[in-house]
């Protein structure tokens, strides 16, 4: 079973502190998912997440505060599940999401992925195919940019939920 990592953009003034009305924002089917990932209104990362989580704040060093690079995969205020056993939702503000942009606006990702490599390649596959790795990490970064700057331009937030 694998999991997945949504990140969904909800105007503000729509969200709600409630784990039943988060829980409903994830219920959808997937052409609608699917939909909402074209206008760069949802991102998915897959059972991988928490590689792509080190990529921006893991590898890092470690005098660099708690910020953008941290908030990109796994940050933001966590909210109750809605039920035992369930993993709890993670929110960040408008104003975090808009941080989060500018970092990745201006991040390089050939200096994210020579501070990460090391640890991810044998995580994923034989060195050998370190081009293939490499690549779908850069088109997750370039779809993480992608959502986060068009939540930024809308002044939205963002909500994250692991589902199974």
């Amino acid at each position: 079973m694998s999991t997945y990592l949504h990140l969904r953009a909800v105007p503000p003034p729509a969200l709600r502190n409630s784990p039943v009305w988060l829980q409903r924002l994830f219920e959808d089917d997937w052409d609608t998912v699917r939909e909402r990932v074209c206008r760069n209104r949802e991102e998915i990362l897959d059972r991988g997440y928490p590689d792509h989580a080190f990529l921006y704040a893991g590898a890092l060093p470690p005098h660099v505060p708690d910020g953008p690079p941290a908030h990109v995969v796994l940050g933001g205020r966590p909210v109750s599940p809605p039920g035992p056993g369930l993993p709890p939702f993670l929110l960040l503000t408008a104003a975090q999401a808009g941080r989060v942009a500018g970092f990745l606006g201006t991040a390089d990702f050939d200096a994210l992925w020579r501070r990460a490599r090391d640890r991810i390649l044998p995580r994923h596959a034989d060195p050998d195919v370190e081009r293939q790795v490499r690549g779908v990490f850069a088109a997750a970064h370039r779809d993480l940019t992608a959502f986060y700057t068009r939540t930024a331009r809308q002044r939205e937030a963002v909500v994250k939920w692991l589902l199974p």
